[in-house]
């Protein structure tokens, strides 16, 4: 008795249904990433502002003033020369290298800052003073 074997596959239909529905759950979860990569970028700037300022503060231990304006934030990097004199600028510098905001531009510094004694800030996505969301400017002042 010869047994007969019947080869089972997908038919298209199946096929086109289970790409269907992969299809829709990828853009389910494209929709929830999309929104989360603002938010991430926004909590980086908050995490470099943060590290930043601290490297500022030891700054001012150290150094009995925080650099001004025209010095910037690469006297965290490398001994400032001008005023106020960097006398006992810590050899190695108070961070590794400076960071840049997510959008990749260097992050402002003034000193005497509007908002306090020193101001670090990003103009955001849009590099522009001013906008919302995104666009808004963040600094230490927040």
């Amino acid at each position: 008795m010869r047994m007969g074997r019947r080869q089972r596959g997908f038919t298209l239909i199946e096929i086109v249904v289970v790409v269907a529905i992969i299809a829709i759950l990828a853009a389910i979860v494209v929709q929830q990433v999309v929104g989360r990569v603002d938010d991430a970028q926004l909590q980086r700037v908050r995490a470099d502002l943060q590290t930043v300022s601290s490297a500022l503060n030891l700054y001012k231990l150290d150094n009995f003033s925080y650099p001004s304006t025209q010095q910037g934030l690469a006297a965290l990097v490398q001994k400032p020369s001008g005023q106020p004199e960097a006398r006992n600028w810590k050899t190695g510098g108070y961070v590794e290298r400076l960071p840049k905001d997510p959008w990749g531009r260097e992050y402002q510094y003034q000193q005497p800052g509007q908002h306090g004694v020193f101001d670090v800030f990003s103009f955001g996505r849009d590099g522009q003073p001013g906008g919302e969301g995104a666009d808004a400017d963040l600094g230490n002042w927040e």
